[in-house]
């Protein structure tokens, strides 16, 4: 029984202060999270978390907190035995749907409860959370699923279908993961705020180690932007994969031009044009930069699955960039991987930050495995930052995130680290003040 506790803290870091992680919307994160350990009677315990950048994590705690109630009690057979019910139960409380529903805090909320129930789950099966999903019956998997709102688009039939049409190969494609990894593009390079010597230094760096792919942040100064863009490219070279990412920054007109000014430099993707709430935005955007080459990418920070809906049925993405923390756990984004699966668009996920990495490649390796079948034009970001506070951080070898082999879902983080980050209390934190 999870009738032990469920406990929550506030656990930040000071990124800021070298500018890690600044972006045209985001000029001083400090990376964040709100952090979940759930134990059962037994004194088993599962770990979750989501993401945020500083101020604000608060108000996260206090939504696990009242979202808490709904949790402890119950077993973890009770759960998994009807998780679209539990799912159902967390995102339609009929009181506390009001501040949501599914969007927001609330669901960031809850996408750490339920993360932190994920975990327990793999690890009561002694296996890594992708492993869990791999193996699970096709039926069982659609189970934890809530179709509510997406059936116009993908119903629990077709759903199975396209599980069951891709177990032919699934050992193969094991096996090639276990061998190689999947494949992943970097971000470090390139944050808005680092000076033009350390993103070369920080450039040379990254090809040395075999990276082929790389993000760059814009949309703060297009004269600015036109000089990282070209200087980037130089170091890199014509072969190798450039994206870019203006984190929200313009309006749709505004858009259009700036990345039209930027189309020399061959950009894979925008990723984020405009408001992750603009679907019709994004859409007209995909259209105007088509002839261009340069596809539309997002989601790092769309609610739930009921707008990856439209953004696939507007056509205004290329690119669905799945987010471990902002959607509702691995419910929902089990619906949005095989949605983008049904409407042939590839998912290339959101990463970085506290913890994301640890979790995203768990559903990015499910994907291939025993969705999409397919690398095409699909890589998963990497960002190389505070991986050392996990008792399980990812491995990457030769620009490949290679498959977690110990139980859960990678986010239990050490709690040395946890204590002295803990804000405000925590060392780090009575440091700077």
């Amino acid at each position: 029984y999870l009738r032990g506790k469920l406990t929550v803290r506030d656990v930040r870091f000071p990124t800021s202060l070298e500018q890690h992680g600044s972006d045209a919307m985001h000029t001083d994160p400090d990376y964040s999270v709100a952090y979940v350990v759930i134990e059962t009677d037994q004194g088993m315990q599962g770990y979750g978390l989501t993401f945020t950048v500083g101020r604000g994590t608060e108000i996260v705690v206090c939504a696990v907190e009242a979202l808490s109630a709904l949790v402890v009690g119950k077993s973890l057979e009770e759960i998994v035995s009807d998780f679209r019910g539990f799912y159902r139960l967390l995102t339609s409380d009929g009181q506390m749907r009001w501040i949501g529903p599914e969007k927001g805090v609330i669901q960031l909320a809850t996408a750490a409860v339920l993360n932190a129930v994920w975990d327990l789950w793999a690890r009561s099966e002694g296996k890594p959370l992708w492993k869990l999903l791999v193996e699970m019956d096709p039926r069982k998997l659609i189970s934890c699923i809530d179709f509510r709102y997406i059936t116009d688009a993908l119903t629990e039939e077709e759903a199975l279908d396209l599980l069951l049409k891709a177990q032919t190969g699934k050992q193969q494609r094991v096996d090639q993961m276990l061998k190689e990894g999947y494949p992943a593009y970097t971000t470090s390079c390139a944050w808005l705020g680092y000076s033009d010597q350390l993103l070369k230094q920080l450039c040379t760096d990254a090809l040395n180690d075999g990276w082929t792919k790389f993000k760059v942040k814009v949309g703060a100064d297009l004269k600015d932007d036109i000089r990282r863009c070209s200087l980037i490219r130089q170091m890199i070279g014509a072969h190798n994969t450039l994206m870019i990412d203006a984190n929200q920054r313009w309006d749709v007109g505004e858009a259009i031009t700036w990345v039209t000014r930027l189309a020399e430099y061959k950009p894979l993707w925008i990723e984020e044009p405009t408001s992750p709430d603009d679907i019709l935005g994004h859409a007209a955007i995909s259209k105007a930069l088509a002839p261009l080459g340069i596809g539309v990418a997002t989601g790092e920070q769309c609610h739930n699955r009921v707008m990856f809906k439209q953004f696939l049925q507007a056509s205004a993405l290329q690119f669905v960039q799945i987010d471990s923390c902002r959607l509702g756990s691995v419910n929902e984004n089990l619906a949005v991987l095989l949605m983008a699966h049904k409407f042939k668009v590839p998912v290339c996920p959101h990463a970085g930050g506290v913890g994301l990495c640890e979790l995203v490649q768990h559903l990015i390796l499910f994907d291939y495995i025993s969705v999409s079948a397919s690398l095409d034009n699909r890589m998963c970001e990497f960002v190389d930052h505070l991986h050392q506070h996990f008792r399980s951080p990812v491995v990457i070898q030769n620009a490949h995130y290679m498959p977690p082999k110990d139980p859960g879902y990678s986010c239990e983080m050490l709690e040395s680290s946890v204590q002295t980050h803990q804000y405000p209390q925590g060392q780090v934190w009575k440091k700077l003040q």
